[in-house]
This record gives C-alpha cells, structure tokens and sequence, in this order.
C-alpha cells in the first residue's frame, strides 16, 4: 500500500476528526451531541436494514449485522467523518438474483470479492475520478435519491404481510385505508412537526430523536394499533461469528461471482464518494474519496466473513446524522454499537417502535436532501445542464444510481465535446514573404479534428504555409491524425507546412505517435516552443 495512502489513514483516524471546527477542542456537551445523534441514526437504520434483507431475500440479521460491520469500520477509518454506511437498497436489487440464483453462501463470497475489488480501488487512487461527476450530476442524484428515499417510505403505509409468504416483509400486504392510514400519516404528521418545531425550543436532543421517542412514548402508553417494528420481523439475535463462505473454491464459482462483485462494488463506490461530496459541503471538508474507497472495501471484507450482506454509505442516514449535530467519528460508531446493542438486548424494546415516527424522520429527510433551488437553477442554466438534472434525476429513480451517474457524466461530456467541437477556426493573414498563417483558435481534439482539416485552402494556399497553434492545443490522437491528414494534403501538391507553437506536450505526443517527424531543440524553461518544421517529404511512414 502506497506510503501516500497509509499516512492518510493515520491523519483520518487522528484527533483531529473528533473535533467539529479547527479550533473547537471535543468537549463533554460536543460528545453528548455525538451520542445521541449515533442513537437516532442507529432507530431510523434498524427498518432500513431489515427491509433491504427482505429486498435481497435473505434474513433480516444479514442486513442488520451488515449495518453493524459496514457502519463500523467506515466510521473508524472512512474518508469523512460524519458518514454513515450500512446495508442499502441500491445494492440489494443487484444481489437478488445471485441469491435467488444461487443461495446466500455466494452472496458472502460475492460481498467478499467486491471488498478486495473497492481496496484495490482506493490503493489506485482512483476515487479522485469523482470530480469528474459534474454539479449537474450531483443535483440529479440528490433529487433521484430523495424521491427514492420517499418511494422507499411507501411500502410502511401498507398492513404487515407475511415474510415467509412473500418474501418482502411488508410489502406483502394490502395498502391501509379508512381509520388506520389516517392514524399512521397523523402519526407521521406529529413526527415531522416535533422535528420541525424541537431545533426552535432546545437544541439538548436531536430533533428526529426527540420526534421518535415522543411518538413511540404516545403509541406505547395509549396503545395505538398502528405498524410497528415488529411487524417487518424480529431483530433479535447474537454475536455474529467469523463464517468462511461455504463455496466451491475453483473457477466457475468465480465466474458467477465476478461479475456481481464488479457491479456491486462500482454501485458501492459511487453512492459513497458521491454521499462523501454531499456530506463534505455540509461539514466543510473536503478530500478523503480513495481513503472512502479503502475503508469501503475492508468492511465489505470483513462483512463477508461475518455473514453480512455488504453495504456502502447511506445519503439518508448520513443526512440524518449530520442535521442532528453529528460531526466526528463518534456518531458513526455510537450509531453502530447502539445498532449491536439492539440485536443483542434491546429488540423486544425496539420493536415496539411505530414505524410512524421512522417514516416521519425519513420524510423529513427527503425534504432537507431535495435540491428545492434546482427549479430555479433550471431557468437559468444552459438548456444542457437543465437537460442533464432531469435525466439523472429519473433515470436513478426509474434504474439505479450508477446507471445515472454514468449516463449523467457520458451527457455532459458529449455536450462538453461538442460545444469545445464547435470551437475550432483559424484567423489567417500572408507574411511580407509570401506564406500564409493560419492562427488556430480552440482545441483541437477528435471532436474538432474533422473542422480543423476543412479550414484549409490547399488548392488556394501559397508554397508556404504556417499552422499556428498558440491559442490552441493538440489534445489526442485524432488532433494528431487530422495534422497528418493537412500535411499529406500539402505534400500532395508539393507545398511545405510549418507548425508553430506546440507545447512540450504536444511536441511529445507528435514525437512519440510518430506520425510526423519535426525538426526542432525544446526549450526545457517554458510551455511553448515555436517554428517546429515539418518535413512533409516523410510523413506517413512512421
């Protein structure tokens, strides 16, 4: 592991990440803050897990120790303090089918490869390539994920059904009507508004904290036949033990697992750097994606080990986290040891929690993580950008958030290419000897190169003709072609062309294509080097 990457471990686990400003030292009350924010993460992960199991079609502790290990081990080492990772819904619709297919013993082994996958990853560095989802991307996702989390909410507004029967906990029941849907959204209602109106009387206790013990202490002392934790299904349970998946170890078992592994870790990784921006704007940080990438891939590991489902960061929980005040590494491992403590000793307690007060605290995250300026921005941006917020935004509700991330950043960069493509002319003028200049203005690059090459009047030119390149840059391998391409032209009617002002770099990408062969000493000092002479008698051949 690279020494660059190691000594970023060691700053990430510093006691700098335990303090909230660089000057604000961690403090009796910051802790207390901390705490309490881990508790209402740890109640609002408990119907998430359990219903991403259902979702994955496999038991409910495989989410839910899943959530415990993943939670964990990205809060000790993660890349941004404030996170928080668990079992996802993302992931599980991606690993249905292997379990379906093949049984849970392959999804361990899957989730087990899809860890070496993310370290390998996170050791290339290649988390950087995150700054190249553009801010029309991120709206997108932001807006796709807030209606996914709302969607997600629905399947609670329906009476429990039967897990062994349908294989999807509470989506196996009818949709409530008459008395009780009204009961369960008031109770959603009053959880929004305690949420809404606590952060204006005492900051003492989160908010969604306050709003589900009230609405819990309300059903519980009244008893209010309302859904309930319980209802999905009992979480509790021990330890989990150290599990090697039972597989056969030979080729065709890694031919059914790469290619979950590989997609599983792709989604894994992108939902965490891009929770990592968003989370980084809140708190004020920055940096930290290949170190995401590295404590990414050692939960999945180890979760694999542990009969956990896998997992990556959580937008809706991390926001939830992050609004209740919580902004070091002791959130995410409160919310984790609370989450262990509920399997262990308190799930006869946690499931008598009305999935009311949950619902409420979710809703109330769709409201805060929905970009509600992007109907604004969407008047005011080029009709591009406005093109690209839209698409995101219903492809990651209509597929997943991969898909729409690719699909995002491929628009964006075709739109990219083309508006550079359109770019390209030459303003051109004759020297007191005779030659004519043409002054390139624009890159040049395999969306111009073919407008580059009808720029020039080969039948019309004098003898002498002069490329000048200083207001452009040769960028690839089709802006070399398209040069060879003018110069063959010129050889073919016997004229001479002569480059000018080409970088070093591009000087060395001629060089090395070997397309041409230049006649020139780089100045080793400066970006430019100037009248580069083309041998035009020699091109092609090399």
């Amino acid at each position: 592991m690279p020494k660059a990457l190691l000594a970023s471990f060691a700053k990430r686990i510093s006691i700098s990440d335990l303090q909230l400003l660089p000057d604000e030292k961690l403090s009796p009350s910051r802790i207390r803050i901390e705490l309490l924010s881990g508790l209402t993460v740890a109640l609002a992960l408990v119907p998430e897990a359990v219903a991403f199991a259902f979702v994955a079609g496999v038991h409910p502790l495989v989410g839910l120790y899943a959530a415990f290990i993943v939670g964990l081990i990205t809060a000790c080492i993660g890349g941004r303090p404030g996170m928080i990772s668990g079992a996802t819904g993302a992931l599980a619709v991606v690993m249905v089918a292997l379990v379906a297919q093949h049984g849970v013993e392959y999804l361990f082994a899957t989730v087990v490869l899809m860890g070496l996958l993310q370290i390998f990853a996170g050791i290339m560095q290649w988390g950087k390539f995150i700054r190249l989802v553009p801010h029309p991307v991120m709206l997108g996702f932001v807006n796709g994920l807030a209606i996914v989390i709302f969607l997600a909410q629905m399947s609670q507004f329906k009476v429990p059904g039967s897990v062994e029967n349908t294989g999807h906990g509470m989506g196996g029941g009818e949709w409530l009507s008459g008395g009780p849907l009204l009961l369960m959204l008031a109770l959603v209602g009053v959880t929004m508004a305690i949420i809404w109106v606590t952060p204006r009387i005492t900051k003492v206790v989160p908010a969604p904290l306050a709003g589900i013990g009230i609405v819990a202490a309300v059903v519980i002392a009244f008893g209010l036949d309302v859904p309930r934790v319980g209802d999905m299904a009992s979480i509790q349970g021990g330890l989990p033990s150290f599990h090697i998946p039972m597989v056969p170890l030979n080729w065709e078992t890694f031919q059914i697992i790469l290619p979950y592994s590989v997609i599983l870790a792709a989604i894994g990784l992108i939902e965490s750097l891009l929770t990592l921006n968003l989370v980084g704007e809140i708190t004020g940080k920055r940096g930290g994606a290949s170190q995401e990438c590295v404590a990414q891939g050692i939960s999945n590991t180890v979760t694999g080990f542990f009969g956990g489902m896998g997992g990556c960061a959580m937008i809706g929980q991390s926001m939830i986290n992050v609004k209740s005040g919580g902004r070091t590494r002791i959130a995410g491992i409160a919310a984790a040891l609370f989450l262990l403590i509920f399997i262990l000793f308190a799930a006869p307690l946690i499931e008598l929690i009305p999935l009311a007060a949950l619902v409420g605290v979710m809703f109330m995250v769709v409201i805060g993580t929905f970009a509600w300026n992007s109907f604004k921005i969407l008047r005011k941006v080029p009709l591009t950008d406005a093109f690209v917020i839209l698409l995101v935004t219903v492809v990651t509700v209509w597929q997943d958030l991969a898909v729409a991330v690719v699909v995002g950043v491929i628009v964006s960069a075709l739109a990219y290419a083309w508006n550079n493509a359109r770019r390209i002319h030459a303003k051109t003028h004759l020297t007191p000897e005779g030659a004519r200049v043409y002054a390139v203005q624009g890159p040049l690059f395999f969306g111009s190169s073919d407008g580059f090459v009808e720029m020039f009047d080969v039948a019309g030119d004098p003898g002498v003709v002069v490329v000048d390149f200083a207001d452009s840059r040769v960028v690839d391998q089709s802006a070399l072609q398209a040069i060879e391409t003018v110069a063959s032209k010129y050889e073919a009617v016997g004229k001479e062309i002569v480059l000018r002002h080409l970088s070093r770099d591009c000087h060395r990408l001629l060089n090395k294509a070997g397309h041409l062969v230049v006649d020139s000493d780089d100045d080793p000092d400066y970006g430019l080097a100037v009248n580069y002479s083309v041998r035009t008698g020699i091109l092609g051949g090399h």
